[in-house]
Formats: structure tokens, C-alpha cells, sequence
């Protein structure tokens, strides 16, 4: 089964697809497995969805976890699964718990932050050709971003993978900014490449409101009001 992702990329479909005005038209998840998770089984009871205020709260209290709970952690085993947390424990089951809370959150940050890794891990090919293009136009973002020479599809999967690990290890507005800086340089690249396509441009046009969303909640944990 197929269907668009986020970022307007083409991709395999799992258990189930999520619609949200702005942010996405679907997303690529894989088939869940159930592992002990960094937060103390920081997923292990979800709430119903018949109560929306005990969802919001468990998805800013588990986002809570997850950001500065596992910064205490020195194991470099938790650290590795924080990076991984979507693939080991299935990207909606993430969206179950965080995809509706605002960008300008802390679960609605680390939301996006899943699914930019999510996508560049499955479309890492095309997503090259475009950072590779767009960093040609944004020189002070790709200085941000961090993507090692040349580009390729092995070398953006690592920069994500090195971005998510900031989110256990690194300052977190910082892994916000060069997550931003990535998506805009991957939008601008797309646009330039587009010939015109609406459906490119259209993408390219949400990559950058993602970027948008993830420089806000990057100024928002400078001044501490990111929760």
C-alpha cells in the first residue's frame, strides 16, 4: 500500500494513515514492536481518546520524559534508542500520543522531529539529490545542518540520526535549529528541482512550514517556555 508522506514523498504505508491539516497528508510507519523504552516504558499505557485532557497531558508528560529525563542518562545504549524510537516501537504509535499537540509544544517538536528521521530513512536517496541541490541556495543553513561530504544517501541518514541523538545528549534548541536547517535546505532544493510541478512545490511549501515550526519551539526552549 502507498500514499504520500509529510513531505509529499512517495512511500510503503503500514498499520494505518493520519490526516492533519498542514503538517501531513500521511505517513510511513513500520510494523510496531513492543521494547522496554528509554522513560521508564515510556509508552507502555496510552490513554483512551474518549478523555482529550488526559491525552494532552500524557503526551506533554511523556515528551517531558523523553527530553529531559533521558539527559541524565549516561548509557549510551538509551541514548541510541532515543535516535531509534520509531522504528522500534512504530511511528503511529507516536502519532497516537503526540501528533495533535500544537508545533509550538514540546511533543509537538518531537513529533516532527520523528517524522523528518522517518522520511529521510525511507526516501534518503531522493532526499540527497535535493539537500545537495538546495544547499547551493542556503549556504548559512547547510553550515547549521552538519551534513558530512558529499551528501549522499548514507550521509543524510546520519545527520538525521545525529540531529534525533541531540535530542538525549545536545542542547535541544540546537537539535531543533539544525533540524529546521535541514528540512529548509531539502525544501529549497525541491523547489528548485521541481520544473514547475505543483505537487513538488506544494511539498517544498510544507517542508519549509515544518522548518518554520521547528525554529519557533527552538526559540521557545531558549527562553524556557517549551513544555
Amino acid at each position: 500500500m502507498y500514499g504520500q508522506t509529510l513531505f509529499g514523498i512517495t512511500g510503503r504505508v503500514g498499520m494505518r494513515r493520519f490526516a492533519r491539516s498542514g503538517t501531513m497528508d500521511a505517513v510511513t510507519t513500520p510494523n510496531p514492536r513492543r521494547p522496554i523504552l528509554p522513560g521508564n516504558k515510556l509508552f507502555e499505557s496510552l490513554p483512551g481518546a474518549a478523555d482529550p485532557a488526559t491525552v494532552t497531558e500524557a503526551a506533554h508528560r511523556t515528551a517531558e520524559l523523553l527530553v529531559r529525563g533521558v539527559r541524565k542518562s549516561e548509557d549510551a545504549e538509551v541514548h541510541a534508542r532515543v535516535v531509534k524510537l520509531a522504528d522500534e516501537y512504530g511511528l503511529d504509535e507516536l502519532a497516537e500520543l503526540w501528533s495533535d499537540s500544537p508545533a509550538d509544544s514540546l511533543p509537538g517538536a518531537l513529533w516532527r522531529l520523528y517524522v523528518l528521521r522517518s522520511w529521510v530513512h525511507s526516501n534518503a536517496e531522493e532526499v540527497s539529490r535535493e539537500f545537495a541541490t538546495g544547499r547551493e541556495y542556503a549556504e548559512v543553513h547547510a553550515a547549521v545542518a552538519g551534513v558530512a561530504e558529499p551528501p549522499g544517501p548514507a550521509e543524510v541518514r546520519d545527520m538525521v540520526d545525529a540531529v534525533l541523538r541531540g535530542v538525549a545528549t545536545g542542547d535541544f534548541a540546537t537539535t531543533l535549529d539544525r533540524a529546521a536547517a535541514f528540512a529548509r535546505i531539502v525544501a529549497t532544493g525541491r523547489a528548485h528541482l521541481a520544473d514547475d510541478g505543483h505537487d513538488r512545490v506544494l511539498s517544498a511549501s510544507k517542508l519549509v512550514e515544518t522548518a518554520d515550526q521547528l525554529q519557533t519551539a527552538a526559540r521557545a526552549e531558549r527562553a524556557g517556555h517549551l513544555w
